[in-house]
């Protein structure tokens, strides 16, 4: 596709959080498998309900403006997701692993955060308030994710992970 207006941009952009979303989808299962903490399993297994919805705001926004949700692959979460895979591979279960999948998926929360922002910011300027709700609604519970996470890392898996290494 061929960006030559904001509208353009904005489909674009849209479509690569779309992807980005599905590939969130099939990446939250595996990382609550591999957490040893009930808390951060339980965070993961809700975040991926939201992501679920996340993704069909993204289609609804997609379809009435009339654009397809299929598009080029969204590097940049694959880049994450792999580089999370990878740490994974080399972490051995335990609070040391939980912290290293929170670090993983906060990277994720916070590339979300910036490209909903974005994409709420065109909508504004495009004069699609509806959509701007559903992406500011999208940008909060990214936001809020993110704080959970935080406080999940600062309270508990943290400190265990720095007393297993004592």
């Amino acid at each position: 596709m061929k960006i030559e207006s904001m509208n353009d941009l904005y489909v674009s952009e849209l479509r690569d959080l779309y992807s980005a979303e599905n590939q969130i989808t099939k990446a939250l299962p595996k990382m609550a498998k591999l957490a040893s903490s009930q808390e951060l399993r339980d965070a993961f297994r809700e975040h991926l309900e939201q992501t679920r919805v996340h993704a069909e705001r993204l289609e609804q926004i997609l379809t009435k403006m009339g654009a397809k949700t299929r598009g080029k692959k969204c590097k940049g979460m694959e880049g994450l997701l792999t580089e999370g895979e990878e740490l994974a591979g080399e972490g051995e279960e335990g609070p040391v692993l939980d912290a290293g999948l929170i670090s993983a998926a906060q990277k994720v929360e916070h590339y979300e955060i910036a490209s909903y922002g974005c994409v709420r910011t065109y909508a504004q300027m495009l004069g699609d308030e509806e959509a701007a709700n559903l992406l500011q609604q999208t940008l909060d519970e990214e936001a809020e994710t993110d704080k959970k996470l935080t406080a999940l890392a600062e309270k508990v898996i943290n400190a265990e992970a720095v007393e297993t290494a004592e």
